[in-house]
């Protein structure tokens, strides 16, 4: 296109949808129609420029407002408290700058996801501190050397710092220990009745702990390390009104980039090549210039690996005619991320083959019955079963699973046998937020994680709430050692396993996996995701037609916004 055309209103018509674009690097604005997606004019923010996001500042103080309401109500209502305890001080330190291994090389540095939560630092080696009682908030920057700034750009004195974070007071880090040591003493009466509130826990997801800091000054600084860590997961769990923007807008430039890679990949492409389209896309048009994860981009058999794409499988195959392929990738904007799972076929017609088309179609009927279920109060774990269950009857339609005429099981029976964690060994998704697993899925007082396979990967088993953000990523999947496992003499399942089946048509298949971002609401949910699901649109934008669509055929997915959020025609276009 023309560049010094004259761009479109946006949401006329047909003609505005996306196109095959004319090169890989077209310009997108994506159109904000809701109202607090952009700031007032007047509200500080955050953004990359141009027509990226505006995360407003004022979602950090929120956050540490969320915090501290949270923190006094427990200090208040526990019975077991220390009384003698004055005041608390929340400190937590921000992530380092680092090299990678023992060269100077310096990797873009990437917040640690708790301290921006509460701060929304950008830059390396700050810590922080919030005053229980008054709410005070101060941050701690390193004390840069006079040379910093012929490497790294201009200096900003504290009060730049001050200013830019919308904190009460900015010191150096050398001044922690003091302040510390000053705020236990409790300048009123010289005595150490005062604590530090400092992080200490583990992450369910990973297994990693988070460890407390360490000071030199020990026995005047008084820590406690037990009632932080929960309380502030838990704040994480359940979104702000700014946060769901923000999540929204990063769902949105992912389900785009989806379509833009999606129309581009053909027979003799490789794997990498569809990585570089979405993380290309994202940046160049949106400002996210970092992925929220690893992209998997596996093709054929590789969809088959869960975690396709890492250092020793760098989504280095070449598609064939026919593949399958399933491409799971995020973009991520001021470290809150999305996470959307794509599966679509790659052959010169653009089509489904009929086996592949049965997988699909159960794995979507999976995702609309998850969909259709949640609201406040349901079960994850009973949204898992339900998914399983309509994978398993198109295993049926597909003779994969068989129930032999003297059986009297029923596929809710199947479920509780496990046979569904064969065909899908993962939970059915995840909280997300500033981690693509976020945070909050095993606390106490929650469901404890299940020993049963495929249940035992559940990232939590929690009862959703309003205003929680999670993936639903149902997936069917022919991983050859669990299908032998399952196959196995003395196996409870083989029973009900067409092993002539599978091997003659399903040994090297691959997978399926929709994965779709959701908010849950007041009554219901709604997803954000906004790509092609249904067959008909995921072979239509394969055939190179225009999307978003016009009319809405499938409203039982909930993408609210599907038929109203139009990117509008570029500006200008760059060539990859």
């Amino acid at each position: 296109m023309n560049p010094a055309k004259s761009v479109p209103n946006p949401g006329k018509g047909k003609e505005d949808r996306i196109d095959r674009p004319k090169t890989f690097g077209e310009q997108i604005v994506l159109e904000q129609t809701m109202p607090q997606a952009k700031p007032a004019a007047s509200s500080p923010f955050f953004s990359m420029g141009k027509a990226t996001h505006k995360v407003p500042k004022r979602m950090y103080s929120i956050n540490r407002e969320k915090l501290l309401t949270a923190l006094r109500n427990d200090i208040d209502n526990d019975s077991n408290s220390d009384d003698s305890v004055d005041d608390y001080v929340i400190y937590l330190e921000g992530g380092r700058a680092t090299t990678r291994y023992d060269s100077d090389h310096e990797p873009v540095f990437r917040q640690e996801s708790y301290f921006h939560y509460l701060f929304g630092v950008r830059e390396p080696d700050y810590s922080g501190a919030i005053y229980v009682k008054s709410g005070k908030t101060v941050l701690f920057a390193p004390n840069l050397p006079s040379e910093f700034a012929t490497i790294m750009g201009s200096i900003p004195t504290n009060e730049d710092i001050r200013n830019t974070y919308e904190v009460d007071e900015v010191l150096f880090t050398e001044d922690v220990e003091g302040a510390l040591v000053d705020f236990c003493r409790n300048n009123d009466n010289n005595n150490n009745n005062n604590k530090v509130l400092v992080m200490k826990g583990r992450n369910s997801d990973s297994g990693n702990e988070y460890l407390p800091p360490t000071f030199n000054n020990n026995e005047n600084i008084l820590v406690d390390n037990l009632i932080l860590f929960p309380i502030l997961a838990e704040c994480r769990v359940q979104k702000s009104q700014m946060e769901l923007d923000l999540i929204r807008y990063c769902t949105e430039i992912t389900s785009f980039a989806h379509v833009f890679t999606m129309k581009h990949m053909k027979p003799g492409m490789m794997e990498y090549q569809g990585e570089s389209l979405f993380r290309h896309y994202v940046y160049y048009n949106f400002g996210a210039r970092n992925v929220g994860y690893t992209s998997i981009c596996g093709c054929g058999p590789s969809a088959a690996v869960l975690h396709y794409g890492h250092a020793g499988a760098p989504n280095d195959r070449q598609l064939q005619d026919g593949d399958m392929c399933l491409f799971d990738m995020g973009a991520e904007y001021f470290c809150y991320g999305s996470d959307i799972t794509c599966s679509f076929p790659t052959n010169l017609n653009c089509k489904f083959l009929p086996k592949q088309r049965t997988v699909y179609e159960g794995v979507l009927n999976a995702q609309r019955r998850v969909i259709g279920m949640l609201k406040p109060g349901v079960s994850w774990l009973d949204c898992h079963k339900a998914a399983e269950e309509e994978i398993i009857k198109a295993l049926i339609e597909l003779n994969v699973v068989i129930l032999p005429p003297e059986s009297s099981h029923t596929v809710e029976e199947l479920v509780d046998m496990r046979l569904g964690g064969v065909f899908m060994p993962h939970g059915l998704g995840h909280f997300i937020g500033i981690d693509t697993h976020d945070v909050g899925g095993y606390l106490p007082g929650n469901p404890d994680r299940s020993s049963q396979s495929g249940l035992r990967s559940l990232r939590t088993a929690r009862t959703v709430k309003k205003d929680m953000t999670l993936t639903i990523e149902p997936g069917c999947y022919f991983i050859d050692h669990l299908i032998d496992e399952a196959l196995a003499e003395g196996s409870k399942l083989q029973p009900f396993l067409n092993k002539d089946v599978i091997n003659k048509y399903y040994r090297g298949f691959g997978g399926v996996r929709l994965e779709d971002v959701v908010v849950i609401t007041e009554d219901t949910c709604e997803n954000y995701t906004l790509c092609p699901r249904t067959v008909d649109e995921v072979e239509a934008v394969m055939a190179g037609g225009k999307w978003p669509p016009l009319i809405d055929t499938d409203v039982s997915l909930k993408r609210k916004r599907l038929t109203s959020t139009i990117p509008s025609l570029p500006f200008s276009s760059t060539p990859v």
